[in-house]
């Protein structure tokens, strides 16, 4: 394939998988499913050239980046909380799987066992890319999705090291004890190796104070991690993993603000790209894999029974393993002691939608294998299958189980109850710092900045039918005038009298601005389903709050009663908890709940709108 050629074809990779990224979008349907759908029908077309998906493309060139994308926003702490289920599941199901699939294998092609196994192992491990797409787009709950990304992360790991492992045994006898000892210098090597690169990065990214030249640190990271632990025989998979976790985990202290911008967009740019791609790449391989079969002897109806035994041994296995191990071993509890629904489980019972792994391992199996071509052409039907089945069905079982993501109210007070703590330390590191020389406008617009920022989050919750908030109103105006600035620049710009440099440096000021004001969440639905009561993260209690109980008859239903008085309009309400006084929060005007408070020392007040009860002490600025 000349130049020329392997140009254009990128390009059509690029361009087919974004336009297909974007209508999946519109017409509601994952978009791996309508890119395998469109590859498949692609591969058969004369005037497209014949795409060789080979193993050293995928795992060498596409898995690293991938991988070191999904763990470098995964929080660490979240796996840490997951650890356990994680862990059953990377491990202990991939290892259930090789066995089961094994098994149905030996039992319908005339194939060694260890070559069974090794097609066990090829499609043991869920995709990374598909089940977390499709969990994020039907909004599931947080830890469902955790355990999907955690699972997804680190299984690759188990099933290529098993995989390695029964390819050996092919070839020769392979001990129990020998297996054991290469699985755990594989995790062991790995994970050691991916903190030694990490620590390294971390050890540069100190001294690094150019964005570009963190960003190109940072597209390095992967390949620094994966290619010395393969080459010593380790989980390249674990080391890229573990790169990617801590140095996700260290980016606030390690990163200046312009670099784990420029990181996120990078990243979010090179993954977009690559799974498009890749999906694509996987239908394009339908035409090779079934011209490969005719080297086979064995009937169509065998073939086409083992890969349908094949794709129902991958499906069932996974129910099979999940649900003992949830009764049985994990009884998992929610935050509020309860135990984790049914449901959840059923889920996470149901999303083993297989990928790019899956198939891109189908081409490590050796030539001299018998059937290989059978084996390759069962690892595409289940990949094509789960997706098919398991991705179009997700949802809907979702939806019939009452599976649902966190409430946006939740979310926003959780916000505002850390992004108060936020701001109760800026403020008082402000009084620290400040000395008697320092203007006091100056001092009164940070405090005034911060206070907003706050009060920003806050105004999320409450009514919608309130009208426009103060930071929306912020917002609005910022963004028009910020309009009118640019057109300002951009019209001197155009008569050419002022240096270029100086003309960009305005621009990206604005720019900067800009994105700041349009990242801000919108102010998040009001539903729920039950009252608006505690933050998702545990808040120590205090005595203002034990002693203030949870409702006082409030002194009027009309409104904030200073508001009401003055002519002022407030944003929401607030009700003291001790006397029953009715005032408007911190983004409103007259902020009269605040100043109830500094006038009467009642400590404690509640939110006075509708399905919300959650509580605040003044005294100790504590939510509860």
């Amino acid at each position: 394939m000349s130049a020329i050629s392997v140009a254009l074809t990128v390009v059509a990779l690029v361009a087919v998988g974004t336009a297909v990224s974007v209508l999946a979008r519109r017409v509601n349907v994952p978009a791996p499913l309508l890119l395998v759908a469109i590859g498949i029908g692609a591969s058969y077309l004369p005037f497209v050239p014949a795409i060789e998906l080979t193993p050293e493309l995928v795992l060498l060139g596409l898995l690293p980046p991938l991988l070191y994308s999904a763990a470098i926003r995964t929080p660490l702490t979240d796996l840490r909380a997951n650890r356990r289920v994680i862990g059953l599941l990377a491990v202990g199901l991939v290892l259930f799987t090789t066995l089961v699939v094994g098994l149905v294998t030996w039992w319908i092609l005339p194939v060694p066992f260890a070559a069974a196994l090794a097609f066990g192992a090829v499609v043991a491990p869920p995709d990374a890319v598909a089940a977390t797409a499709v969990a994020r787009r039907i909004g599931l709950p947080r830890r469902i999705v955790t355990v999907l990304e955690g699972e997804s992360l680190l299984n690759d790991a188990t099933a290529l090291v098993a995989l390695r492992t029964a390819i050996a045994a092919v070839g020769g006898t392979v001990s129990v004890w020998s297996s054991g000892l290469d699985f755990a210098w594989a995790a062991a090597g790995g994970v050691l190796i991916g903190l030694v690169i990490a620590a390294v990065v971390a050890f540069v990214r100190r001294r690094i104070q150019d964005s570009v030249v963190d960003t190109a640190v940072s597209l390095l990271a992967p390949f620094l991690a994966y290619l010395p632990a393969e080459e010593v025989h380790a989980s390249g998979v674990l080391a890229v993993v573990t790169t990617g976790l801590v140095l996700g985990h260290k980016a606030p202290v390690l990163q200046n603000a312009t670099s784990r911008m420029n990181e996120r967009i990078n990243w979010s740019t090179i993954e977009f790209l690559l799974e498009n791609a890749v999906f694509l790449l996987i239908g394009l391989q339908v035409h090779a894999i079934a011209d490969g079969l005719r080297e086979s002897d064995l009937s169509p109806l065998v073939i086409a029974g083992f890969c349908l035994a094949a794709l129902v041994a991958v499906i069932v296995s996974r129910p099979l393993w999940v649900f003992p191990v949830r009764y049985l071993l994990l009884r998992p509890r929610m935050a509020d002691g309860t135990a984790v629904p049914w449901a959840n489980t059923a889920i996470v019972a149901w999303a083993g939608m297989r990928g790019v792994v899956t198939l891109a391992a189908a081409f490590v199996l050796p030539s001299t294998l018998p059937e290989v071509q059978v084996l390759i052409l069962g690892a595409f039907v289940v990949t094509a299958g789960t997706l098919l089945l398991q991705g179009l069905s997700l949802p809907w079982l979702a939806r019939r189980l009452r599976v649902r993501g966190p409430d946006p109210r939740q979310d926003a007070l959780a916000e505002a109850d850390i992004t108060a703590a936020a701001t109760t330390a800026g403020l008082a590191e402000l009084d620290r710092l400040a000395r008697e020389e320092d203007d006091p406008e100056l001092l009164a617009k940070l405090r005034r900045r911060s206070e907003a920022r706050a009060n920003a989050v806050w105004e999320r919750l409450g009514r919608p039918e309130a009208g426009e908030t103060p930071s929306e109103a912020h917002r609005r105006l910022r963004l028009g005038m910020l309009a009118a600035e640019r057109a300002a620049v951009l019209k001197i710009r155009d008569t050419g009298g002022v240096d270029s440099e100086v003309l960009s440096s305005v621009l990206a000021d604005l720019d900067v601005e800009e994105s700041m004001i349009e990242q801000a969440t919108e102010r998040a639905p009001s539903w729920a389903d039950k009252p608006l009561t505690t933050p998702l993260r545990a808040t120590s209690s205090c005595a203002e709050l034990d002693a203030a109980g949870d409702w006082a008859e409030p002194q009027t239903t009309q409104g904030c009663v200073d508001c009401l008085v003055e002519g002022t309009r407030w944003v929401h309400l607030r009700l003291c908890l001790r006397c029953g006084f009715v005032g408007c929060c911190d983004s409103s005007v007259g902020r009269h709940a605040e100043r109830h408070f500094h006038r009467t020392g009642h400590p404690v007040i509640r939110s006075f709108e509708p399905g919300e009860a959650w509580r605040w002490c003044y005294v100790h600025d504590l939510l509860g």
